[in-house]
């Protein structure tokens, strides 16, 4: 922005609503009113921490300023706007769209391994306390121990499906990226997810029951009580699952934050007995593998139910509402942004 324009903003009463410059002082000399006609003319800057380099040339001109003075809602001392997470969720969705397939098969394939712990670890405390307490209880109890995996592949930054995926749906509803594009991409993060959990399964549960951390009779009691339902019933607990917590994780602005974020959703999630596509495909995986009551079709029809309802949950429920969202509040700016334009023409006449 030029030196004269700079002037102006500094002597301007700031406003966050809609990021243009007020009228200056009535001391403020004849200099300061010519930039203020400069300013009317020009569409609304805001931050710089974002650049028109960061968002698709398929968007205007000003509709690229909106969006970076709503990117802009930065206070640290308020939760972040609707608008503003999906501001970074469309970032970060371009950002992955542009890795390359090794890069996501690989990170995926991480997470299916770190998303295993979660699940090593609730086995081992339901066989500890099976023996002291009712098995319900037991149960419940260990499933406190469900965010454990989940933490680690938020720290870890690997690519989950649900939790990191299904918001990059978002730049498809916007028209940015092609459909195919984004099923192509969450195909190579299922199929990370999935090879990585079944390779946990089998060597890492293997070596849980060597060790006598467990049973196999523990194992085919935790897989009825994720599949001891109808399939209706999978598929509706998989769609809340889905939709439970992935713009929550976005709006932390910090590691404190998000681990404390990540621990009371997930928390939750493991706590009601939700069903989590890329978990459940673990603890299915190891009753078909060691246990004596999963057959391969019980647990392929699983796989697919949960995936779809994770699915319909992350993006209807989340990318598709909070996307109309983003696009009301935008049009809201745009709307205070004319308003005031206009009411400064009616000042300087």
């Amino acid at each position: 922005m030029p030196k004269d324009n700079h002037t102006l903003e500094e002597s301007s009463d700031s406003s966050k609503d809609i990021g243009v410059d007020k009228d200056a002082d009535d001391t403020t000399d004849s200099h300061a009113n010519e930039t203020s006609d400069s300013d009317a003319d020009e569409p609304i800057k805001a931050t710089e921490d974002l650049e028109n380099d960061d968002l698709p040339e398929e968007i205007s001109d000003e509709d690229k300023e909106t969006i970076k003075k709503v990117a802009s809602d930065d206070n640290l001392s308020q939760a972040k706007s609707y608008a503003s997470i999906l501001v970074e969720q469309v970032i970060h969705a371009k950002e992955t769209f542009e890795r390359s397939l090794g890069s996501l098969f690989t990170s995926a394939f991480t997470a299916g391994l770190e998303i295993g712990i979660s699940f090593f670890m609730i086995l081992s405390a339901f066989a500890l306390l099976n023996d002291v307490i009712p098995s319900r209880y037991a149960m419940v109890l260990s499933s406190l121990l469900y965010p454990i995996g989940f933490i680690i592949v938020v720290i870890g930054q690997s690519l989950l499906f649900t939790e990191q995926t299904s918001l990059l749906s978002l730049p498809v509803l916007n028209k940015i990226e092609p459909l195919h594009k984004l099923l192509r991409l969450w195909g190579i993060v299922i199929a990370g997810n999935i090879v990585g959990g079944c390779i946990f399964a089998a060597l890492m549960i293997g070596l849980g029951l060597h060790m006598h951390l467990f049973t196999d009779h523990a194992i085919d009691v935790y897989a009825e009580h994720i599949l001891g339902f109808e399939w209706w019933v999978i598929f509706g607990s998989a769609c809340q699952a889905g939709w439970a917590w992935l713009h929550l994780v976005t709006s932390a602005r910090d590691t404190l934050s998000r681990i404390v974020l990540v621990t009371l959703i997930t928390g939750s999630i493991g706590f009601l007995g939700l069903h989590h596509s890329i978990v459940g495909n673990i603890e299915v995986f190891s009753a078909l593998l060691y246990g004596n009551t999963v057959s391969l079709w019980r647990y392929l029809v699983f796989l697919v139910v949960v995936l779809v309802g994770n699915t319909v949950g992350g993006v209807v429920f989340v990318a598709v509402l909070k996307n109309r969202t983003f696009l009301f509040e935008i049009e809201k700016v745009k709307e205070q942004a004319a308003e005031a334009r206009a009411k400064m023409d009616r000042r300087r006449f």
